[in-house]
């Protein structure tokens, strides 16, 4: 593949603004694990190569479990992304978390419970840290980044991911909140474990939609998406400031989580899932 991207970002189709971009293209790309969620735009930033993947498809047409994440990172990896900025709507946990807010999260707790959420499987098997799901040295660049501009961002949180597409009960919205959540969503599991094994660096933008249930208050899709579109904006402005300031240069753990985590014998490990696999596996393999 000639193409080639130095950061991805993933998220809503209202973020992709190519006016930011020259050279703007767009790019089908085939996986082991099928197609990604659409076709990813590609453009240049400056002396930076940025791609933007629609996490739910053009007209946002794939439900959160529905989603084929690990054809989305693994086509990502197939285009030498380094860097990963996820966009992602979120509910609220904490009062203190006011709808647009932003939220730049460094934990997660997953309870999903349908996702394929590994791309270690059929006859290899690799284990990887992931004690801090979002990349600390990109979250904290995000962070000054948004502070610098005036937006009221909270620095670290946990997200707690739900499966959905529904919405929580009021019964699991304020366990999440007596836990010490900060906010739900749906999409950042397996994203952020699938790009780890990538050896991609992960940042999540999270801008608050609505309070969960536990407030007292109905969340329906059309506060959820007012909120969305209001926040896009502040979401914008912040992707532009880090793609001109963020290095796709790696100098975090993130670059070598596969270092020591395949755990299957080289001499067991097929010619097929070699091959396969050759975009996660091949500088540790081929040596």
């Amino acid at each position: 593949m000639n193409e080639k991207a130095d950061i991805a970002i993933i998220g809503g189709s209202g973020i992709y603004d190519t006016n930011m971009l020259d050279k703007v293209r767009t790019v089908d790309i085939d996986t082991p694990f099928g197609k990604p969620s659409d076709s990813i735009i590609i453009g240049e930033h400056g002396d930076k190569s940025v791609c933007f993947l629609p996490r739910h498809g053009t007209g946002h047409r794939i439900s959160p479990t529905e989603l084929n994440s690990r054809a989305n990172i693994f086509a990502l990896k197939k285009l030498g992304v380094k860097r990963i900025i996820a966009a992602s709507a979120v509910g609220s946990l904490k009062k203190e978390l006011a709808p647009l807010d932003i939220v730049i999260p460094d934990q997660i707790y997953d309870r999903t419970r349908s996702r394929p959420s590994t791309f270690f499987e059929g006859g290899i098997v690799a284990h990887i840290g992931f004690a801090d799901p979002f990349c600390p040295e990109m979250s904290s660049s995000l962070v000054d980044i948004a502070r610098s501009k005036g937006y009221d961002v909270k620095e670290g949180g946990t997200y707690v991911c739900m499966e959905g597409p529904q919405f929580s009960t009021r019964a699991e919205s304020r366990v999440y909140q007596a836990l010490g959540f900060d906010i739900i969503g749906m999409t950042a599991i397996p994203e952020a474990k699938l790009a780890r094994e990538a050896e991609i660096c992960y940042s999540m933008i999270a801008t608050v939609t609505d309070y969960d249930v536990w407030n007292e208050e109905d969340v329906t899709i059309e506060t959820v998406i007012e909120n969305a579109v209001k926040n896009e904006a502040a979401v914008k402005d912040i992707i532009v400031e880090a793609i001109g300031k963020i290095s796709p240069d790696q100098k975090c753990m993130c670059k070598d989580a596969l270092a020591g985590a395949i755990t299957t014998s080289p001499g067991m490990i097929s010619y097929e899932t070699r091959r396969r696999l050759g975009p996660l596996i091949g500088r540790y393999l081929n040596r």
